[in-house]
């Protein structure tokens, strides 16, 4: 059988591009070995955010007095809420699947393998088929990065080592747990496990977390978890491995943490191994699909998106990319912008950002001012924030008088970040900005307290 288009992986770049493609008349499979909607929707975006939701619950019920009302006996039952998380992932990928189904995409399960052109079409061999199609969106997504450190493989064999896919389905909390990474996902799985009694301890080789954040906000986020009992190493480089224990240096000394689990959580690699793209000879760039901005590799009919092109790993630009690549499928001028990317560490409280950062800015040579408010500014964040200290960042271009980039550390950042990435893309001037009316009380109105400050 002979498609439009032939998808490899179902995660957010995938399974969008074929219900895209679908809906606009084309003849589409889309061939995924695991489960439909990827790691996003099984591993990491959905199930992170269910555990922390829960986790959110249980600090305001543990820290309630503050604010009038007495809890007593309060506990968390951790398989309970892993049982839910699987009951909301259950729910999302029947409706991934549905949506498919809706939309004319055949979903195939099974691993595909490039093999090479029949005539004029693309040939993937998928469970001893041969699939064949005028077109095909590469999206086979990401893997977390093993380094070779001793004793690493054998603790992930044995489940001693855990990586985001595998630490979701613990069924009991650990007493102890060593984060290796401060990344992203380190974080979130250190603030979710620190709220439900497990000491954490996190060991980063940079000298700060939170990746290219703001170095202000992030050292804000970094205290506030320090006092919540979380332990920091930076500039710490792990050695070893045992089935107890992490050994590590720090300022040229050898250190060792005992722990009952360890998650592994240094970053993520494209998953370009094995799909046959040397058969057709796509090209590669440290193991990512090279792409231009209209999500085109370097071969006629072949598309690239998500984790897999290694330009930005986060659901929402697969998304885009997603919709950019069928676009241009189908003769619709569309390209890829990456300067507004929002990026939301979900922990509480939450870091988000786009944009410049004070630090990028002056990194890129760009004149920018930077306007700086504390949360304390918002009625919203005030009534439910006793103690908080959350900041609010702007930057903005001299020249042009348009926003450069944003960071905000709050509740709810994730849910109006989005504005910020808006004023970015329609390249908004602080006056038209100040036209622009915020709902009263919310959190969000800080944009506009902090715009008015300029």
């Amino acid at each position: 059988m002979v498609y439009d288009l032939i998808v490899l992986g179902g995660g957010p770049a995938g399974y969008l591009a074929s219900e895209r493609a679908g809906h606009a008349g084309m003849k589409v499979a889309c061939v995924e070995k695991r489960s439909v909607g990827g790691v996003c929707l099984n591993e990491g975006c959905i199930p992170t955010k269910t555990l922390l939701y829960s986790a959110k619950l249980l600090d305001g019920a543990a820290h309630g007095d503050k604010y009038g009302v007495r809890t007593e006996g309060l506990s968390i039952d951790h398989a309970k809420v892993v049982a839910r998380k699987d009951k909301v992932v259950k729910t999302l990928v029947a409706g991934v699947k549905s949506s498919l189904k809706a939309n004319g995409v055949e979903l195939i399960s099974g691993e595909g393998v490039i093999i090479g052109k029949y005539e004029e079409d693309f040939a993937v061999k998928v469970n001893e088929e041969i699939l064949t199609g005028k077109q095909l969106l590469i999206a086979t997504g990401s893997s977390p990065a093993v380094p070779p450190i001793p004793g690493l493989k054998e603790g992930l064999a044995s489940g001693f080592v855990l990586t985001n896919r595998e630490i979701l389905d613990i069924k009991e909390k650990p007493g102890s747990l060593v984060v290796i990474g401060g990344g992203v996902i380190g974080l979130e799985m250190a603030s979710y496990f620190n709220s439900v009694g497990t000491k954490v301890t996190v060991i980063e080789m940079l000298d700060h977390i939170a990746g290219e954040n703001d170095p202000e906000l992030v050292g804000l986020l970094q205290k506030g978890y320090e006092k919540k009992g979380i332990v920091f190493h930076l500039n710490s480089k792990v050695t070893e491995v045992s089935e107890d224990g992490v050994t590590f240096e720090k300022g040229g000394e050898s250190q060792r943490i005992a722990a009952d689990k360890v998650l592994l959580s240094i970053g993520r690699r494209p998953n370009t191994s094995g799909v046959g793209l040397e058969t057709i000879h796509v090209y590669t760039e440290r193991g990512a699909i090279v792409t231009d901005n209209r999500m085109k590799t370097n071969i006629p009919g072949v598309y690239a998106a998500g984790d897999v092109n290694g330009k930005s790993m986060l659901a929402h630009t697969a998304y885009r990319e997603a919709e950019v690549a069928v676009n241009n499928m189908l003769s619709k001028k569309d390209v890829m912008r990456y300067n507004a990317i929002p990026g939301v560490i979900y922990t509480n409280p939450e870091l988000s950002s786009v944009g410049e950062t004070e630090f990028s800015a002056l990194g890129k040579g760009l004149k920018a001012d930077v306007v700086k408010v504390p949360m304390r500014f918002s009625g919203r964040y005030i009534a439910e924030n006793e103690g908080g200290d959350g900041i609010a960042k702007l930057v903005i271009d001299k020249s042009s008088r348009t926003l450069l980039g944003a960071q905000v550390l709050s509740n709810y950042s994730s849910e109006f970040i989005v504005a910020c990435s808006t004023f970015i893309e329609l390249q908004l001037t602080v006056d038209d900005i100040k036209e622009i009316v915020f709902p009263h009380p919310t959190v969000c109105e800080i944009i506009r307290e902090a715009i008015f400050q300029y």
